[in-house]
């Protein structure tokens, strides 16, 4: 029997999936932030900024924001080749996908139902990547490419063309819920609408009486005539936006308009007050005057830090822009690429809760800094004037916890040194699925899965005597898991109970001490020599990702 194929994006290593560890997090208060004091009743004070490893994090965060977070936004590396000068084209863009896929597929995990996702990315990966958030997201939750002017000035000494915009992907988790809000009017918008008539209901626009599409015959041969003796049909090819009763009851309110002269085509006047739809739909070309641009964005990150600037910052406008459509105050944001802090820092200003994951030493050196200025009310810039920001809130810092097995001296898996009795309470109810939640009473109650499900975790050693007082204690009708390690006895003696040992009953579940999924050109193989000129192309090589290969297709 053939096999049903399907259109799809291959690529080497395509079915290898990382087994990841979900790992707890672990709160230092010394790098926490908060302010002195209120200054909104609306501050936030549960941000999370998360050092470590972002597909580690993200999976850290499934169990608890898992179809909780509104608006993600990801910046992630451009793969523009300049890391990958001494290394094999197909491989490097095989790591990229799968290192965005992995990403991908937990995100759209993380999302809730009415939830959308925003990618930055240049023309180097903006079609591959679109391809596989198609296969991740479904085709059909594809919103839009927008396009971002990055830079305003032309680069005289392009090699090719000047490049001076960069992609947003924009995926809903579920299209037929999501809607994007509206964006504000603008003063320029409002200085359309004038009254030079003097109307009692204030500033008004001309609009025209028909739309822009072919009605039916009868449509097509409507005819109206206003008091004033003039007749009005549609325009060929157009038909009547209004009845003759509501045209009617405009004319008698006088809020038809034919000019200052009396002899133009009559039209509507749409009063600024009466505008059902307070502002414009985002268009999909964002121009720099109003979403930023390259220059403005390390000017920003220098008023910050000017004796070390982010090297790649994104503008607040930008940002400000994506959270303006995606959310409302009160959402939760969340950007696990966070660069130099910008998402967060617009997020806050905004009144949006916000998570932000970095792994490298900007986290310390730019992010904090920067994110405490904000708090204290000591960033003037970005979008701080047009948010009508005056600092408060706060954030948690956290940090991956290490993997929770080791190998001792020899060479056997064991519960690491660093986890003591909580954490590794919280460490195995989060890998056996059970919310931490420990009992101020009852010393077996260490997590839930259910209202009459339990877990328990012990380093000891349980005798028969103990298994039968913890399974009377549990009683009928309730089921706890029991993590120990070791234990004596006939576990089917025990119906409400389910015992196992540790680390045994875990050692296969994921990929203990692996600590970083980035991309680490370093270990990467050599490109193979180049071949001999023959005067024939040379045929594509198996390591380059095939737009439209079909899995079991001969390459």
């Amino acid at each position: 029997m053939t096999k049903k194929q399907k259109l799809e994006l291959t690529w080497v290593g395509k079915e290898n999936r990382p087994r990841l560890e979900p790992r707890i997090l672990l709160e230092d208060p010394e790098k926490s932030y908060h302010a002195k004091h209120r200054v909104g009743d609306d501050d936030i004070f549960d941000n999370r900024l998360i050092f470590g490893d972002n597909l580690l994090a993200l999976k850290a965060l499934e169990q608890e924001f898992a179809g909780k977070v509104k608006c993600i936004f990801i910046d992630p590396p451009y793969n523009t080749g300049s890391a990958f000068k001494h290394y094999d084209d197909g491989v490097e863009h095989s790591i990229w996908l799968g290192l965005m896929r992995d990403r991908l597929e937990i995100i759209r995990r993380l999302l809730s139902p009415d939830g959308s996702l925003w990618i930055t990315i240049d023309d180097n990966e903006a079609h591959y990547l679109k391809v596989i958030c198609d296969e991740v997201f479904g085709r059909f939750n594809f919103v839009a490419n927008a396009i971002w002017q990055k830079k305003y000035t032309i680069a005289n000494d392009a090699k090719w063309l000047s490049e001076n915009h960069d992609h947003v992907l924009i995926y809903a988790a579920n299209k037929e819920i999501w809607r994007p809000y509206r964006l504000e009017r603008s003063s320029d918008m409002d200085a359309r609408y004038r009254n030079p008539d003097k109307h009692p209901k204030g500033p008004w626009k001309a609009t025209p009486l028909y739309a822009k599409r072919t009605g039916s015959e009868k449509e097509q041969s409507f005819s109206f005539m206003f008091k004033n003796g003039v007749v009005w049909t549609p325009p060929k090819g157009t038909s009547p936006r209004f009845p003759a009763d509501a045209l009617r009851q405009m004319d008698e309110n006088d809020e038809i308009w034919f000019g200052s002269d009396g002899k133009a085509t009559p039209s509507r006047k749409t009063f600024l007050r009466e505008l059902k739809i307070s502002g414009p739909p985002a268009a999909t070309i964002w121009l720099h005057a109003e979403a930023g641009n390259n220059h403005e964005a390390r000017e920003e990150v220098k008023a910050i830090n000017p004796d070390d600037a982010f090297a790649t910052p994104k503008p607040e406008k930008l940002l400000k822009r994506v959270l303006d459509i995606a959310t409302i105050p009160g959402d939760l944001v969340l950007d696990s690429f966070a660069g130099s802090g910008t998402t967060g820092a617009v997020a806050h200003k905004m009144g949006r809760q916000w998570i932000m994951v970095e792994l490298e030493e900007h986290c310390h050196t730019h992010i904090i800094p920067r994110l405490e200025k904000v708090i204290d009310g000591e960033d003037k810039g970005g979008v701080t004037e047009a948010t009508g920001w005056q600092g408060g809130g706060g954030f948690r810092y956290f940090k991956l916890a290490p993997s929770l097995l080791e190998k001792d001296k020899w060479g056997r898996e064991v519960i690491s040194k660093a986890y003591n009795a909580e954490r590794l309470a919280e460490a195995l109810c989060k890998i056996e699925g059970f919310t931490y939640a420990p009992s101020d009473s009852v010393y077996w109650q260490h997590g839930t899965s259910t209202e009459r499900d339990f877990i328990y975790v012990t380093t000891q050693t349980l005798s028969p005597e103990h298994l039968d007082a913890l399974s009377e204690e549990v009683g009928e009708g309730r089921t706890l898991l029991v993590l120990c390690a070791a234990f004596r006895g006939n576990t089917s003696a025990w119906p409400n109970l389910t015992v196992k040992k540790i680390p045994n009953h875990i050692r296969e579940r994921c990929e203990w001490r692996h600590d970083d999924y980035s991309l680490n050109v370093e270990n990467l193989p050599k490109a193979p020599p180049a071949p001999k000129a023959t005067g024939k192309a040379p045929p594509r090589s198996a390591s380059q990702p095939g737009l439209f290969d079909l899995p079991g297709d001969d390459q």
